[in-house]
């Protein structure tokens, strides 16, 4: 079968994993562009240009650049999952034809 690169077994944890990869990372996404409080540990910043004089447009820039970053993560995993289901469906037909 041409195409055909994992097994069913393999095919079924990608599904698994990306769908719980777009959906934790959607959030997080959506979480740091509403800027929540509770991930400020989270932004990257160093001790120099990260202090109690920065002005909230500097924070809120690297809010978003993370919550950005988490969006495209959850992109790179809807291709991993849909490459996931090209896979099923190539073990399934390969199924079929044999039997």
């Amino acid at each position: 079968m041409c195409g055909l690169i994992c097994g069913p077994k393999l095919a079924a944890c990608g599904i698994v994993l990306s769908t719980w990869g777009v959906i934790m990372l959607a959030m997080l996404g959506i979480f740091f562009t509403t800027h929540s409080a509770l991930l400020i540990e989270d932004v990257p910043h160093s001790s120099k240009a990260f202090n109690l004089t920065d002005t909230p447009e500097l924070v809120y820039e690297l809010y978003n650049r993370v919550g950005y970053n988490c969006f495209i993560a959850s992109a790179i995993y809807i291709l991993f999952g849909a490459f996931s289901c090209y896979q099923m469906r190539l073990n399934q037909r390969k199924e079929y034809l044999v039997h």
